[in-house]
């Protein structure tokens, strides 16, 4: 009874962390000697993303341009990519999909389906805007999720809070599983460390709350600093007023960075995991997060914490850490510490144990 799949079909993006999230898995599946064949829709990943995959044994990253399902005017690109994806499924004969996404995982599949929810549309409205997103721009949107979901042979989230709210908007899900993400230590190392705050993340989004340390800059003695995007999705640009906006780094750049950052802040709203807080940590900087249900469960007893519409209170947490280099050399220790349980090892493992689970519920229903 095979337990260990040979070949994996994996679908990704590289518009955010999951691009991240897969090459980081298909390396650790590499080294069990298990291929990848990972279809990445939406906009193409750029030469240094391509580069990267290059490095991954036993990978095969092939593209199509199809709008992404949360995208706008996506439904017209849904049935391609549907017929693009069992298309692959055929030539590549994968023993298992993992699908990063959700409509594709109720695809008529030969082999069974694993699908990951890094997050959603719906969940990422509440946390932004407090309420549910209207029924009339979303409804098909969170009828393909659930169709996806309940259709999967196992559902995984990142955190147990994820898996709590796709429960809530899309449950229930009979077969769940929460899995952390991880990364390899190797390209996050501490440097000598300066007296700035980092963040990273997509300026423009409600979610990642960069407008929040944009506003308490000028009453913070240390720099901030910013890595990442300012043109929203209509392309306009958003640029903060008050931080030391660098753009989008390259990874190594983005290392360096964190390596020299004494402090790391992501006041966010949502945020269901968040590699580049588990990269500042095993960068060895003090973090400062949004005080909300995802980084609790990842970070609590390891950063300090604040509402995130609760602005006097982040100018106080950076302004106390400026002010107190202890302090920050042991949150700094605290965070490292726990940055030890999201290893891309554990990761890999935790993956391959729901793999074998699938395939095992495969086989005996096969000689039912």
């Amino acid at each position: 009874m095979m337990d260990r799949p040979a070949r994996v079909l994996m679908t990704a993006d590289a518009v955010g962390g999951v691009w991240d999230y897969a090459l980081e898995l298909a390396g650790g599946l590499a080294e069990l000697g298990i291929a990848t064949t990972l279809a990445v829709m939406g906009p193409a990943p750029d030469a240094a993303r391509l580069a990267a995959a290059a490095r991954v044994p036993l990978l095969n990253a092939v593209h199509a341009p199809f709008r992404l399902e949360w995208m706008a005017d996506s439904e017209a690109d849904l049935d391609g990519a549907s017929a693009w994806l069992l298309d692959l499924e055929r030539r590549v004969r994968p023993d298992l999909v993992h699908i990063n996404g959700y409509a594709q995982a109720a695809l008529p599949f030969r082999a069974p389906v694993l699908c990951v929810g890094h997050s959603c549309v719906l969940s990422w409205w509440r946390a932004v805007h407090g309420c549910d997103a209207p029924a009339a721009d979303w409804s098909r949107y969170a009828d393909r999720v659930a169709a996806g979901l309940r259709a999967a042979g196992l559902v995984v989230a990142p955190t147990a809070a994820m898996l709590d709210t796709l429960h809530d908007l899309y449950g229930p899900l009979p077969r769940v599983r929460t899995i952390h993400n991880g990364r390899s230590a190797g390209a996050f190392r501490p440097g000598p460390k300066r007296p700035y705050v980092l963040s990273a993340g997509r300026v423009w989004d409600e979610a990642k709350n960069i407008a929040a340390l944009d506003a308490a800059a000028p009453h913070v003695s240390w720099p901030i600093v910013v890595a990442g995007d300012i043109a929203g999705p209509d392309g306009a640009p958003r640029p903060p007023r008050h931080l030391d906006h660098r753009g989008r780094l390259a990874p190594a750049e983005m290392a360096r960075h964190l390596g020299t950052a004494a402090v790391f802040a992501l006041p966010a709203r949502y945020e269901p995991f968040g590699l580049a807080v588990l990269e500042a940590a095993l960068s060895g900087c003090a973090l400062v997060l949004g005080d909300i249900p995802t980084l609790r469960e990842l970070w609590d007893g390891s950063a300090l914490f604040v509402p995130p519409d609760d602005r006097a209170a982040l100018i106080r947490a950076l302004q106390d850490l400026a002010g107190d280099g202890e302090r920050v050399r042991a949150l700094a220790e605290q965070s490292s510490r726990r940055a030890g349980a999201y290893t891309a090892e554990r990761m890999t493992s935790a993956y391959l144990d729901a793999y074998g689970t699938l395939l095992r519920n495969r086989a005996a229903v096969a000689g039912g």
